[in-house]
């Protein structure tokens, strides 16, 4: 970094003047990208006779710098992701100033916690019982506002499958949830699922967002506040949108393909 990006800003002129040749060129390449996703998210809204702004556009940052964070807010972008703290720590330090909802995706280990409440407004992949009560010390001792918590759902163990994977049964939902809504510091926000690679829902995104509605409706029906609905990514934002999600986690389509080595 030549100059500094990271400040507070409206975007515009101003913002635009201070970036170099290059920070300019990958601005109006993401600039680019997001357009193509907007009209994505219009379309899929207007297909499902939802309002464009029933759906909140999360972009997930990781493996990318702190500088394409910047740009993003530049941009107008105002929910950010990020899956390791690892990463995200250090971002959130450096754009402290910029207006932005920062959302923690990734599975949550607890010695984490403390660094990530630090930052998160939202964690999506709360899964299990001893996690809710580090956040909740967590957030107490640091003396922040209440965290959204969204229980992550594993779609695939409702078949059997999935063992290892994170997240909870569909079955365990409802009690992760509510040990949540009675914990203090946290706030109980809906549910997150990522379309299941394995049983009979893999590769099949319609039916498995439609599952995740049915639980976020179970939810609902205890926890009215519980209203997000976390799903969809680059290639089935669609279908998720179509299911009812009010978040769409998108990385790839707007910062382009990651790494090998990211």
């Amino acid at each position: 970094m030549t100059n500094d990006i990271y400040g507070p800003f409206p975007g515009g002129a101003d913002f635009l003047a201070r970036l170099t040749e290059q920070q300019r060129a990958r601005y109006e390449q993401l600039g680019t990208n997001l357009e193509v996703v907007e009209r994505r998210i219009v379309a899929a809204c207007e297909a499902a006779g939802r309002p464009r702004e029933d759906v909140t556009l999360i972009v997930v940052t990781k493996t990318y710098p702190a500088e394409d964070t910047a740009l993003l807010a530049g941009l107008g972008v105002t929910d950010v992701a990020e899956n390791r703290d690892q990463d995200a720590a250090p971002k959130a330090t450096l754009c402290v100033q910029l207006p932005l909802t920062w959302h923690f995706v990734g599975q949550l280990q607890t010695n984490k916690v403390r660094s990530v409440v630090r930052y998160a407004d939202a964690v999506h992949s709360v899964d299990r019982p001893r996690l809710v009560e580090s956040l909740s010390a967590a957030v107490l001792k640091s003396e922040r506002v209440p965290l959204d918590c969204l229980v992550q759902v594993a779609l695939d163990k409702e078949s059997g499958d999935g063992e290892h994977r994170a997240g909870v049964a569909p079955a365990d939902v409802m009690a992760l949830a509510d040990r949540i809504a009675d914990t203090p510091g946290l706030r109980m926000a809906g549910v997150m699922t990522v379309a299941p690679l394995t049983g009979p829902l893999a590769g099949n995104p319609d039916d498995a967002f439609a599952r995740l509605a049915e639980i976020a409706s179970g939810v609902r029906a205890s926890h009215p506040a519980a209203t997000m609905v976390s799903a969809g990514m680059s290639g089935d934002l669609e279908q998720a949108v179509a299911a009812g999600a009010t978040h769409v986690r998108v990385g790839t389509a707007v910062l382009g393909v990651r790494s090998p080595l990211g």
